[in-house]
């Protein structure tokens, strides 16, 4: 037998935590596009079923070549969001080829350890954003949502 005496509360609710709680995440406005590179199966079907019931149209890709290829043959994206850590040609260089195409790119990386190849001296490099894994359905969105509005 377990007997917890807990104190009563008789103070108010907290109401500025629980409006914080149920805030809806940020979502796409028209036309806005996602490349999602991610190897990882899973994580890239979790990102694309995120982004997608954000309102974001998407396309993804396994590796850097691939992703390549779409970003030729879709003018319309506008966001590239890429693991760090990919196999091949990394997501760092990935994110620098596509910016060389498109000058007009979003970037937005992803990692769950390679945090040296994006972050230096504890910062960022200017105009780069990075979620960690593994992240929210809200971290994502918010950060989505920021590299877009950048």
């Amino acid at each position: 037998m377990v007997k917890l005496d807990l104190p009563r509360h008789r103070g108010a609710a907290d109401v500025r935590n629980a409006t914080q709680r149920c805030i809806a995440p940020p979502r796409a406005k028209t036309g806005e596009t996602v490349l999602v590179v991610e190897d990882d199966p899973d994580v890239r079907d979790y990102t694309i079923d995120v982004a997608t019931e954000l309102g974001y149209r998407v396309v993804s890709a396994p590796d850097a070549p691939a992703a390549l290829e779409l970003l030729d043959e879709h003018p319309e994206l506008r966001l590239l969001f890429t693991d760090v850590g990919l196999p091949g040609m990394n997501g760092r260089q990935l994110a620098d080829e596509a910016m060389r195409r498109r000058p007009d790119m979003k970037i937005l990386f992803t990692t769950g350890y390679a945090r040296d190849a994006i972050v230096h001296d504890g910062r960022l490099d200017p105009g780069i954003d990075v979620v960690f894994k593994p992240f929210s359905f809200s971290d994502l969105a918010v950060k989505i949502r920021r590299a877009f509005d950048r």
